[in-house]
């Protein structure tokens, strides 16, 4: 069987090598909750180093959710975004950097206008290093008291991640005009530069 033959009978999804002129690197994984996963997708996609990003559900006890179960807050899932990168070009820690100044994590119900469980932000680990910075960002974000109100993000291991609908994925690139009024209604950028503007983050 020749090379090709065998390459043709691996599953897209498991190959997760990049090809970057005459070298491979490998990719890595991360994925973060912040509410709306339209929102989180463009800090992200703008950062380079990063491949891709899938919003989708995570955390929950429901096999398959659609949409509409996660949003009833029965499902146990959460928003998420996952976000294939290169650490060889970005590291996991400037994906903390830019999770951390993207949602509000004194928000105990939601996230911005968004209210109810599946809207809560949180940081799911892949792996234990994953966890130790997410814990460590954490740890030091809290202790430096910046944000002058108790931090209730939370810091989970990731279970199965099932992608959102096809209508959800880029949907700021699809739907720019009522992304924009949907971010704007919330006040999301309102939120955000009362809680971050003038911020040093501690890590």
């Amino acid at each position: 069987m020749n090379g090709y033959a065998v390459l043709k009978q691996i599953p897209l999804i498991i190959i997760t090598i990049l090809f970057t002129g005459n070298t491979l690197a490998a990719t890595e994984k991360a994925i973060f909750a912040g509410g709306c996963f339209w929102c989180m997708e463009p800090p992200y996609d703008k950062l380079e180093g990063v491949i891709s990003t899938t919003s989708g559900y995570t955390g929950g006890h429901l096999d398959n959710p659609s949409y509409q179960a996660v949003s009833s807050g029965r499902s146990g899932h959460v928003e998420v975004v996952e976000v294939l990168y290169d650490p060889e070009q970005v590291s996991y820690q400037e994906l903390l950097e830019v999770f951390w100044v993207n949602v509000d994590p004194t928000n105990a119900v939601g996230q911005f206008c968004d209210s109810g469980s599946q809207y809560l932000s949180a940081i799911f680990y892949q792996n234990n290093a994953q966890r130790k910075a997410a814990e460590e960002s954490l740890n030091k974000l809290t202790a430096s008291q910046v944000l002058k109100q108790a931090i209730v993000t939370t810091i989970r291991p990731v279970g199965v991640f099932y992608p959102a609908e096809e209508y959800h994925q880029n949907y700021y690139q699809k739907n720019p005009i009522r992304y924009r009024y949907y971010r704007h209604g919330c006040r999301r950028d309102n939120r955000l530069e009362e809680l971050w503007q003038g911020v040093e983050l501690p890590f």
